[in-house]
């Protein structure tokens, strides 16, 4: 299998570095067994046309990540014990982005304020049978064969048309469709970072990206967010002690705080980008649940000069379980994106593509986002209304004015994490804003998600939660100040 490496002497990136990714990626793709032999230093170095230093410095990187071991006098190894801490890396990311993805019920009658996921009934299934059932009569055997990398193109057109409605400029050759946003931001990590590269994220953050680039062992640095979006101050303080390799936003209806950035700085952000030569990762997948007058423009309508890739999820606007996203790209970085694609899962499923662009040309689409607002409009007013009614007047929050997540400040001293333990026993599910953070979580942080409750659900549920609050703030006792993580500073 390690006859397929090729290093790149021409690449800015170190020999034993491109060695490490490499062997790296095999190891956690299962394509190198548990406690195969590795070649030995000096056959390795001759095959790679490299010293043995590169080597001996490449597997040194992997045996520190525990990924190999070795045994003296024997060789090196793939190391069986790794494989366990993935599946358990696996197993934590599954349950941090399940608040996010997940519209199980697990409780009967539960009132679910932590997914943002949406409930089935909003899944718009009528349409989708019928436009699958166009598609297989129209494409019949075609419709499961072999699809491009890239994408099926008539989608991709599709794609083009919707994002010039947002003022975004994208012809179909820079659309790259993905399985979802997860693999738009673990494909664009895998492109992008390598060992000890950094990243700088807001905060907080989306669980499922701070653990991508976790596994990318990148240095994650947190730029604070206010109301109007990302501190610009602090922002070009830090890019002007360290360069990263690109900074991860959200800047409509942030997850998860449901904040916006103001016009003002999204301009300043772009002029930033263009000084500091940055890359922008924009994640954009709740512009379309705008409930206010004001224009939710992406950053991306604001690029010229190829600074910003845009992912654009349809999981809570369509269906979650079908997976289906896409990225607009910079040509600059197609072509090593759309490998990392290839490497991935080789193409997304090309049934789903070809229902999708039907919904798109049959503007099956618009219904469903004209449907999917109203509900979700009436939600919105609903948890605004009982949120003022009910919740203490020491808990606050920021009125977001569309998408999914309401996001609630507890006064200094109180754990979410414990509230939660009591809401549970209460019937009401929260997410605690810990999950948010990749270091030093601010753990008096509650968001709250409209995406699976209905009117009456939320005006109990938050009935309920304002009680339990409430008597939270009456209790004088001691344990409610939480020592597990300190104070910022």
């Amino acid at each position: 299998m390690l006859k397929d490496i090729q290093l790149d002497k021409s690449s800015s990136i170190y020999l034993y570095l491109q060695l490490y990714n490499q062997v790296r990626d095999l190891i956690k793709a299962g394509k190198l067994s548990p406690n195969t032999k590795l070649p030995p230093i000096r056959k390795l170095a001759k095959q790679l046309g490299v010293n043995n230093v590169t080597v001996v410095k490449g597997y040194d990187l992997l045996e520190e990540e525990e990924l190999i071991y070795k045994k003296v006098g024997r060789g090196t190894f793939v190391a069986p014990a790794k494989k366990i801490k993935i599946e358990a890396e696996a197993a934590d990311l599954d349950q941090q982005i399940y608040i996010d993805e997940d519209t199980k019920l697990d409780r009967a009658g539960e009132i679910n304020f932590a997914t943002a996921a949406p409930t089935p009934d909003l899944f718009p299934i009528a349409p989708f049978k019928k436009l699958l059932n166009k598609v297989l009569e129209r494409d019949r055997g075609y419709a499961f064969g072999y699809q491009k990398s890239q994408g099926y193109l008539p989608l991709r057109e599709s794609i083009s048309n919707y994002a010039n409605r947002y003022n975004i400029s994208a012809n179909p050759e820079e659309i790259q469709i993905v399985s979802g946003a997860q693999q738009g931001i673990d494909i664009l990590a895998k492109t992008f970072l390598d060992y000890g590269d950094t990243v700088f994220v807001e905060r907080p953050t989306y669980p499922g990206a701070i653990s991508v680039f976790k596994s990318r062992q990148a240095n994650i640095v947190e730029i604070p967010l206010k109301e109007d979006g990302i501190d610009i101050t602090y922002l070009e303080a830090k890019l002007k002690e360290i360069k990263p390799k690109f900074l991860y936003l959200m800047p409509n209806f942030q997850n998860p705080t449901g904040y916006s950035y103001s016009q003002t700085k999204k301009e300043k952000l772009i002029k930033l980008a263009d000084q500091h030569d940055l890359l922008i990762i924009e994640d954009d997948c709740l512009s379309d649940l705008n409930y206010s007058d004001q224009e939710s423009n992406a950053l991306k309508s604001l690029d010229k000069a190829d600074r910003v890739i845009y992912i654009k999820s349809f999981s809570k606007i369509f269906m979650p379980g079908l997976r289906l996203a896409f990225l607009i790209i910079p040509d600059c970085y197609f072509n090593d994106i759309l490998l990392s694609k290839y490497m991935s899962d080789i193409f997304t499923d090309g049934l789903v593509q070809r229902v999708l662009d039907l919904y798109f040309k049959e503007e099956v689409w618009e219904e469903q986002l004209i449907r999917l607002k109203e509900t979700y409009q009436v939600r919105y007013e609903s948890m605004i209304v009982a949120l003022r009614e009910y919740l203490p007047n020491q808990i606050e929050f920021a009125k977001p004015n569309g998408g999914l997540n309401i996001w609630l400040e507890l006064p200094r001293g109180i754990s979410a994490s414990k509230i939660k333990d009591k809401s549970l026993k209460k019937g009401v599910n929260i997410a605690p804003g810990a999950a948010f953070y990749s270091n030093q979580p601010q753990v008096n942080k509650i968001r709250l998600s409209i995406a699976a409750v209905n009117k009456q659900e939320i005006k109990e549920g938050v009935k309920r939660l304002g009680a339990l609050l409430q008597q939270k703030l009456n209790d004088k006792e001691d344990d409610t100040w939480d020592n597990s993580v300190l104070p910022l500073v």
